[in-house]
């Protein structure tokens, strides 16, 4: 997919991982319409030189399906096709064994995690068509192949952004729309220390044995960056990714078991 004059949704960009694909794809020429839910985050990218040119942010509550059906109605205004998605909103969700999890824990977890996806690619679907063909890549995780112990709530909605993906694939590849997973392993970051500090509390051990066992279910050894997420949405949808759609694309380190 040439880059040039080319528009691309993505979800939950003002920050992490998100904000890291939106600025590669505005470094491969790309016109970026980005949403988010945290206004300050929003607030921080409004000094940034190619807002209102070609990046375009606003406050969407992705897992609200009247906040994402209200997004792309002004979507609408402001172009007529798109020729790619990107679904990255998602939540770490509680910690803990099963039957010690609130229902609104869980309710929220899939709300943010899977509806979403579903909120945006439903809207997306028509403006790719117009467009003849694009690409959706969904953000899944190694939790979406492995499962998770005690972070049940995620890795459910994950097993179902993978499914989601096969069968969007197979749904739309007759429109010359491809439909591809990333899943990450764990990403350095803000968000990764909260989860080893839950386990850890959770466990009743240090964090630095949380993080070492998270390494240690690795056979690099290593956590991911978020530039290594960026780096496979921007070759899926390059022209190089012309023929790959329907798969689950690990980045990871290669993930051998997680416990």
């Amino acid at each position: 997919m040439d880059s040039v004059s080319k528009n691309i949704v993505i979800s939950a960009a003002a920050d992490g991982i998100g904000w890291c694909m939106a600025s590669s794809f505005l470094d491969q020429g790309y016109t970026v319409y980005a949403s988010d839910i945290n206004q300050n985050k929003i607030d921080q990218l409004n000094t940034h030189p190619l807002i209102n040119k070609r990046l375009f942010i606003d406050n969407v509550n992705a897992g609200d399906a009247t906040s994402v059906k209200k997004y792309f109605k002004s979507l609408k205004l402001k172009v007529s096709s798109i020729d790619a998605l990107i679904n990255n909103v998602g939540i770490a969700g509680p910690t803990g064994t099963m039957e010690d999890i609130s229902v609104e824990d869980w309710k929220q977890t899939i709300e943010t995690n899977l509806n979403s996806h579903f909120y945006f690619t439903k809207h997306a679907i028509p403006l790719l068509k117009k467009n003849k063909g694009g690409s959706i890549v969904n953000l899944s995780s190694t939790a979406g192949i492995f499962g998770f112990p005690l972070r049940t709530p995620y890795a459910a909605s994950k097993w179902a952004i993978v499914g989601l993906t096969k069968s969007l694939a197979m749904e739309l590849g007759k429109f010359n729309i491809r439909v591809n997973a990333i899943c990450p392993g764990s990403v350095s970051g803000d968000r990764m220390d909260r989860v080893i500090k839950a386990k850890a509390k959770s466990l009743n051990k240090s964090e630095r044995e949380i993080k070492e066992s998270f390494e240690g279910m690795v056979s690099l050894n290593t956590f991911v960056d978020k530039e290594d997420i960026a780096n496979m949405a921007v070759f899926l949808l390059s022209d190089k990714a012309y023929r790959i759609s329907g798969q689950i694309m690990s980045v990871d380190g290669n993930t051998e078991r997680m416990d």
